[in-house]
């Protein structure tokens, strides 16, 4: 018995060892596009408003192309657990290389269509023309986020989340000097902060790529290993999919009912996106982790240490809760002085507050099942609960008037179903496969 609560407390320490720099890593994005939205919200409701509706097209980048991160991830960590850890690092340079090449399309994409995708997003025409402008600058970044992507996956693969911490520190502090700076001080406006986003984008991809180049690993790609990534892409970009039409139809169904209900949904979203980021802390620890222990061929610690990161998930989300709830009278106040975005964010306020402990159970599994390489099962659970519970009520909020109450009745749904699906899928043990790759 005292060996077994030895080996349970020495899992949950190293769980919490490398949760600790990846909640460094995962909240650096977020807590700087919290810093933006407080910058731009200022400025304005339509400026708010564009920057959500911009921000959730540029957002589309990082979700579609997940593979990169976590696929990389859950390859090279199996890899490094059989001891393998020169291929773990060669994931990487495909995983780079493919980064850059989708990431030129991307920018070539964007400058294209960002005027009919904002028009489309938007249901204010004096919205869709700043949700434009600063997409169009921000797509520039495209390369340089999948670069950084690529990036965090290898080395949490090999268990190396310290220097990626003080990579994407470095970019993401720049950005958030330069935002003001841009915004207000030089009178930039909203297209300052886009500039902000791409300089600090710059920067921390030249720190990963010099970390890979550092390896001593061949650079050159690797046309069979690319593909090899892509298998496990099919799955993550269709889970990303289905994410993404759910963001983006709450985005929009919030800009078509009023400006400040778009801005309301931008301030909430963000904080909603920041502490899902949070929690994906302990996911990214158990990814590694997990991924590590089938690579050794030890199932038995991949399965306990997924308990306990369930565990740890929701216990983390009840603390947030209590937090938020008792900050749901001053913090808004910190991101905008508009009176009418004010007054609509209660209606989305609480229901943030409540959804953290499913989220922290939620968000937590999927890094064991990513892990696992069970991206499929992921993938077809999350869009059956897009399809029957997100985006009937979402859509019918637009229909029916219900505004920022509909949308997020809809995340709640969503996110039920999920709990429901990754619970039902951890209690199976049919996730669990051994072996240095799957």
């Amino acid at each position: 018995m005292v060996e077994h609560v030895d080996q349970a407390g020495s899992t949950l320490r190293r769980l919490l060892a490398l949760a600790v720099p990846a909640l460094g890593v995962l909240t650096a994005e977020p807590l700087y596009l919290l810093v933006n939205t407080a910058v731009v919200g200022h400025l304005g409701a339509v400026q708010l408003a564009g920057l959500s509706v911009g921000g959730i097209v540029l957002a589309q980048i990082a979700t579609q192309m997940t593979f990169l991160s976590f696929g990389t991830t859950a390859r090279a960590a199996r890899l490094h657990g059989a001891g393998r850890r020169a291929e773990a690092v060669a994931e990487g340079v495909q995983a780079t290389w493919l980064g850059a090449v989708v990431g030129v399309a991307l920018v070539v994409a964007g400058e294209l269509l960002a005027v009919p995708i904002a028009r489309l997003l938007a249901g204010d025409e004096q919205v869709a023309q700043a949700a434009a402008g600063w997409l169009r600058i921000a797509v520039l970044g495209a390369p340089m986020i999948l670069i950084t992507m690529a990036g965090n996956g290898w080395m949490r693969g090999v268990q190396d989340l310290r220097r990626p911490l003080r990579y994407v520190l470095v970019g993401n502090g720049l950005s958030a000097v330069l935002c003001p700076l841009l915004v207000h001080g030089l009178g930039w406006g909203l297209n300052g902060s886009a500039v902000a986003n791409v300089a600090g984008q710059l920067v921390s991809a030249g720190l990963f790529v010099r970390a890979l180049v550092a390896e001593g690993v061949p650079l050159a790609p690797i046309p069979a290993a690319m593909r090899a990534q892509l298998g496990l892409a099919r799955d993550l970009v269709l889970l990303g999919l289905a994410f993404q039409a759910c963001w983006v139809s709450a985005t929009a169904v919030a800009a078509h009912t009023s400006p400040a209900a778009g801005g309301a949904h931008q301030v909430v979203f963000q904080l909603w996106m920041f502490l899902a980021f949070v929690l994906d802390a302990l996911a990214i620890a158990a990814q590694t982790l997990v991924g590590a222990a089938l690579g050794a061929h030890d199932g038995e610690r991949a399965r306990r240490l997924a308990w306990q990161v369930a565990a740890c998930g929701a216990v983390f989300g009840v603390l947030l809760s209590l937090v938020f709830a008792a900050l749901a009278g001053l913090l808004p106040h910190a991101f905008t002085s508009d009176a009418a975005v004010l007054a609509e964010m209660p209606k989305a306020w609480w229901f943030f507050v409540a959804l953290q402990p499913i989220c922290g159970v939620v968000f937590a599994l999927d890094g064991v099942l990513i892990g696992a390489g069970d991206a499929a099962y992921l993938r077809t659970a999350t869009s059956g609960g897009a399809v029957l519970g997100f985006l009937p009520v979402v859509w019918a909020s637009l229909s029916f008037g219900w505004g920022l109450v509909g949308i997020w009745s809809g995340l709640s749904v969503f996110l039920l179903i999920r709990m429901i699906t990754v619970l039902a899928r951890l209690r199976s043990g049919r996730w669990a496969v051994l072996g240095a790759v799957r």
